[in-house]
């Protein structure tokens, strides 16, 4: 548990050995820095995020159950942030910590409220129509580059089809995908394009409530809109930027990260060709082994505390180590794996803030129907490159690749 800490600690004397979140160590194997970072500091480390900002990341699994858990505690409204003061404008990751009065920040009734909302939207969502959806647009983009003979499924099939899968669900016109992807990683990339993507995708977001408040349909925006909460268009517009994100990035790195196991690990090479071993398994195994959002930004110390042997300050940024409280020894195996079947993996978050129930249910409906037609159709997929050649996104937020080249028999392309 959390225990108050008496008297604050003097700044944050354990960040002299910090390890940064950044970088091609970091980039090319977090997994070996998570153990780095266990071994040397426990459960909770010092960081450190690009422009030498300071952070707290939990990668122990029951540390992190306890700051989801306890928001008094842990809040998620960031104006707490104590760095706020040294944080320059022009700061890469800024969007991904600046306050904005969305879902993702607020706390107690108001989060209450707004998450009513989203959940009851999202549950409106009809499973067999969605996986109908889902089959139909894999099935377009498939025919896009079946007659090649190669493509690349980050690109070509795994950024495009969950978003574009999203895009019906919430309203969107298909032609707004480009744009919608662009902005998407410009943010995650924490590039010198961050804040420009953010602002890409508010634009889009408030053009599709303008038009649904105008003409309401049957989807996800719609409902919004419509529902008890009494939602305005700015928070229909912040929550579904927040939902696209949520829905997009991890969604889309889900599959590839599964694919990409099913084409490099033995284990799963009779899966390619209809064996034992399902997609779900592999699925199951890629939110364990390469979880797509690896670190999430995250929460902030309402209190000078103790968590996991270490002094928090109030005011402090708390990060969630999805990928690393995942690889925790104390929910492994002997063999080092979790058991076949385990669902207990903190991907998708926990607490107030974890990702609903409807949205987890869609989201595997999505990945399921996305590798079923994909081997369906392309039945002897194969890695075109070798598995070393694989390069990971630069990203601290995300674990996906930058692409995933495959090679295979020129397939049927419908008329």
């Amino acid at each position: 548990m959390t225990e108050p800490v008496t008297t604050p600690p003097p700044g944050c004397p354990a960040h002299a050995d910090a390890a940064p979140l950044y970088g091609p160590r970091f980039q090319t194997d977090p997994g070996a820095l998570y153990q780095e970072l266990r071994d040397r500091h426990g459960p909770v480390a010092p960081v450190e995020l690009a422009g030498g900002v300071p952070a707290w990341l939990v990668i122990g699994y029951r540390e992190l159950q306890l700051v989801t858990g306890q928001p008094k505690v842990f809040g998620r409204d960031s104006t707490r942030w104590n760095q706020w003061p040294d944080i320059p404008e022009d700061w890469p990751l800024k969007p991904m910590m600046a306050p904005v009065p969305s879902i993702l920040y607020a706390e107690g009734a108001e989060h209450q409220r707004r998450s009513s909302a989203v959940t009851d939207a999202l549950a409106a969502v009809d499973p067999y129509e969605l996986r109908i959806h889902a089959e139909e647009i894999a099935d377009r983009l498939i025919d896009g580059f079946a007659g090649r003979g190669e493509a690349d499924l980050v690109a070509d099939y795994a950024h495009r089809m969950p978003l574009l899968v999203l895009c019906r669900l919430f309203g969107l016109d298909e032609d707004e995908a480009p744009v919608l992807i662009r902005g998407l990683l410009a943010m995650l990339d924490g590039g010198a394009d961050a804040q420009e993507g953010a602002q890409q995708l508010l634009a889009v977001m408030l053009g599709l409530v303008h038009r649904r408040r105008e003409i309401p349909a049957s989807d996800v925006t719609s409902r919004l809109l419509a529902h008890e909460a009494g939602l305005n268009d700015e928070e229909v517009m912040r929550d579904l930027r927040v939902l696209l994100i949520a829905g997009h990035q991890p969604l889309a790195y889900w599959i590839s990260n599964a694919l990409r196991l099913m084409l490099t690990d033995e284990r799963f090479a009779a899966s390619l060709s209809g064996g034992r071993r399902s997609i779900g398994q592999a699925l199951g195994e890629a939110l364990w082994e390469d979880t797509p959002t690896q670190i999430f930004a995250g929460r902030w110390a309402t209190r000078d505390v103790h968590l996991g042997g270490q002094r928090i300050a109030k005011g402090d940024m708390v990060l969630l180590g999805f990928a690393g409280a995942n690889a925790d020894p104390t929910v492994r195996q002997d063999s080092g794996r979790p058991a076949e079947g385990n669902r207990a993996y903190l991907s998708f978050s926990a607490g107030d803030h974890g990702c609903p129930y409807p949205a987890r249910e869609a989201a595997e409906v999505i990945a399921n129907t996305a590798i079923e037609v994909l081997l369906d159709r392309l039945p002897d997929l194969r890695l075109a490159v070798s598995e070393s050649a694989l390069v990971w996104r630069p990203s601290a937020w995300v674990r996906g690749l930058m692409a995933l080249p495959v090679a295979f028999t020129p397939g049927y392309v419908a008329e």
